[in-house]
């Protein structure tokens, strides 16, 4: 599973940087998490603002951290994607 953090390094994108981490730890999933941080990189991904979350090329979430149910939620349904479910 890809994951990408997009943001300049402010204290919400560093706060859901580390939420991804905690989720993707908690779940046990295989799974590479970056930072984005250029703006040239970002601007593949249509987005209003930042931090935002993407999940194997889709956007989830922009403008905010979202909640640990719902990165759970985006997660578990990506994994079971990848594993054909």
């Amino acid at each position: 599973m890809d994951i990408k953090v997009l943001g300049f390094g402010c204290a919400s994108c560093n706060r859901l940087y580390d939420e991804v981490h905690r989720a993707v730890r908690q779940l046990g999933l295989a799974a590479t998490v970056s930072k984005v941080e250029k703006p040239e990189e970002m601007a593949a991904y249509r987005f209003a603002m930042t931090p935002a979350l993407v999940i194997n090329g889709e956007v989830k979430a922009a403008g905010r951290v979202p909640d640990a149910a719902e990165m759970t939620s985006w997660l578990t349904t990506a994994a079971m994607k990848e594993a054909g479910q």
